[in-house]
């Protein structure tokens, strides 16, 4: 697109420092390059992320930070060099804006382990500016970082998918865990972890959610469609697992033991670490021989699992279970998420808000 004269201008809400608290922020939003897809914000997810990086708890923060990285909105102009997106489409964008395209992970198109990868907030894009993300009017994303969302899926549905979704499908994909009859665990039943239990329900597996309380047991029976529920605390329960599960995908974001829930994996069975946690984990080596079982991890998705995770939702059926609130309710919404009160995600309502102060 030819260069614009004025400034182009957005409003969203950011934090200015590690109390997290977000209020109106007003930014320039760069000019439509030749790959890029200029796009209006019609909602956004809350994603624990986001408060993690809005209250610093990483070390590694930048404010104003703008967060939110389950965006989904209507293309308003595209690139000359764009062909995949016209005016009006509905897309999504994720947790990256960015890669280097050169490395090994790019050129297996695995962008999301390029070291170079580019934040969708608290990053700086390759023209030196900050990247801000979804709590926000509008934002401007190259075309390999938006995917469409499928014809008929609701937007504040698709919200969530864009990191919860595909942070699950993706292993689930990788280590060949998608054909039915396999038997695998939930470990944490939060925005993660409730689609974990969706997506692989409906690639035909039995599903174990493993929890620390009895209070979500009846929504993960019931509402969810878990096949079994059982506390971690429960010795003899536990005891009855032992040794049937494919894979266990532990989505729990604080310092826990592992020697648990190694024990209920059979032989060659997967311990999928999700959660982001700043202390180390332990085990006993025995553990993981004595079953030659495997502790891994699995980051966010690929581009193209994304697309692939989208139309599988959508072939079957499945959607998040969500709360919408508008833009100021969101740094109450961000307490409540904090108290894991939320039944399973947070999704900003940003068209219908009001951003500006």
């Amino acid at each position: 697109m030819g260069k614009m004269e004025v400034e182009r201008k957005t409003t969203g809400w950011a934090a200015r420092d590690p109390s997290g608290l977000l209020s109106p922020y007003t930014y320039t939003l760069r000019e439509t390059g030749p790959e890029d897809v200029h796009i209006r914000i019609i909602c956004c997810g809350i994603c624990h992320t986001d408060l993690h990086q809005t209250k610093n708890d990483l070390g590694m923060s930048n404010y104003p930070m703008v967060p939110g990285h389950e965006v989904v909105g209507e293309v308003v102009e595209v690139g000359s060099g764009v062909s995949k997106f016209t005016a009006g489409d509905i897309v999504g964008v994720g947790c990256l804006v960015g890669c280097c395209g050169g490395c090994s992970p790019c050129e297996r198109d695995l962008e999301q382990y390029c070291p170079k990868k580019i934040w969708s907030y608290n990053d700086v894009y390759i023209d030196g500016q900050p990247t801000q993300g979804g709590f926000a009017r509008a934002t401007v994303v190259h075309q390999k970082f938006v995917v469409k969302i499928p014809e008929g899926m609701a937007v504040e549905q698709a919200a969530p998918l864009l990191c919860a979704g595909v942070t699950v499908y993706s292993p689930l994909a990788h280590f060949g865990l998608k054909k039915p009859g396999l038997r695998g665990g939930i470990l944490g039943l939060g925005g993660v972890g409730h689609m974990g239990v969706k997506i692989a329900k409906a690639m035909g597996h039995h599903v174990t959610v493993i929890s620390s309380s009895n209070k979500k047991r009846e929504e993960a029976l019931k509402d969810l469609g878990a096949d079994e529920y059982v506390i971690g605390s429960d010795q003899t329960k536990m005891n009855e697992l032992a040794d049937s599960m494919d894979y266990i995908i532990d989505t729990v974001p604080v310092h826990h033991a592992l020697e648990p829930y190694l024990s209920l994996l059979r032989l060659d069975g997967k311990l999928i670490l999700m959660g982001v946690i700043n202390q180390p984990l332990q085990f006993i080596t025995p553990m993981v021989m004595l079953g030659r079982k495997v502790i891994t991890g699995s980051f966010i998705g690929s581009m193209k699992e994304t697309e692939e995770m989208l139309e599988f939702c959508k072939e079957k059926g499945l959607s998040s279970i969500i709360e919408t609130v508008k833009m100021d309710y969101v740094n109450t919404a961000f307490e409540r998420l904090e108290k894991n009160d939320v039944r399973y995600r947070f999704v900003v309502d940003v068209e219908g808000s009001k951003l500006e102060a």
